[in-house]
């Protein structure tokens, strides 16, 4: 597997203690550098964050990434996997490095994570960077939103090995991308899979008139095929006042990992404007 796309694991991870399982997470860059914490999708785990880790540390951030539960090294996946729970365990590994303002990148689930803790403490955001998600707070039509709401069951239904192809090869265009997609989604069993895109699937959509209160990157890739989210992002960017909207071309649904060098461009970019 490419070390560009997978990574070592990053060295050795920090470990956050919770109730029912344990949060993995590593950090570099300097200490006084501005942080950016970045969430992985669904069935991906902290590695797909490889390809930004140089990029940032050298543009004067310190990045964190970190497995959700039941992703990579955070086992067990414990009583409940849904976006609160994941809120609530970011918010605990943050607790736990001491931070009191953060960048948010999130990638499709973790958009989903990063846009609720957003919401529950928009003074600790300075920013909020998504990619290859949608808007937490907007229903889809009824035909997407039924459609979404079987594919957990069919899921389940599949033999795990094509299950894990389905998800490799719908998640990115590049092999070594696929590759690592595959590796990712194969360090959950079937039932860890069924429970997180259930989660994906029904997670709440709280109907609430809600606008980004800082500045916002919405990012996807031009062959994203991975729900409708390629189809809707120009409505949402049109939507939110401080949105900054950037196709990544070349790039499917994990856009950092298939087309690193555009993404890295525009994320420093942005970045340095609203952040450094």
């Amino acid at each position: 597997m490419a070390d560009t796309i997978a990574g070592d694991f990053w060295g050795e991870p920090e470990i956050v203690e919770r109730e029912d399982s344990q949060l993995h997470y590593w950090i570099d860059g300097p200490a006084d550098a501005p942080l950016v914490v970045c969430t992985h999708g669904a069935s991906m785990d902290h590695r797909m964050f490889t390809p930004q880790r140089e990029a940032l540390v050298d543009a004067g951030y310190r990045v964190l990434v970190w497995d959700m539960r039941g992703h990579g090294l955070s086992k067990p996946m414990g009583t409940e996997f849904s976006v609160a729970a994941a809120t609530d365990d970011l918010r605990a590994v943050l607790y736990a490095v001491g931070v009191e303002e953060v960048t948010l990148v999130g990638h499709s689930f973790g958009g989903f994570v990063s846009q609720e803790f957003l919401y529950q403490s928009p003074e600790m955001v300075r920013a909020l960077v998504v990619i290859g998600s949608s808007d937490l707070t907007a229903n889809g039509p009824r035909r997407e939103d039924l459609l979404l709401s079987l594919s957990p069951y069919l899921f389940r239904a599949m033999p795990n090995d094509l299950r894990r192809r389905i998800v490799a090869q719908t998640t990115a265009l590049r092999p070594e991308v696929r590759e690592y997609a595959y590796d990712a989604t194969s360090q959950l069993s079937k039932d860890e899979f069924y429970q997180v895109w259930h989660a994906v699937a029904d997670h709440p959509r709280p109907e609430r008139e809600y606008q980004i209160p800082c500045p916002f990157l919405l990012t996807h890739g031009d062959e994203d095929i991975v729900g409708t989210i390629a189809k809707h992002a120009p409505a949402w960017a049109a939507r939110e006042p401080n949105a900054t909207y950037h196709v990544i071309e070349e790039a499917g649904h994990n856009a950092n990992q298939d087309n690193p060098e555009e993404f890295n461009l525009v994320l420093c970019t942005f970045l340095n404007e609203h952040v450094q």
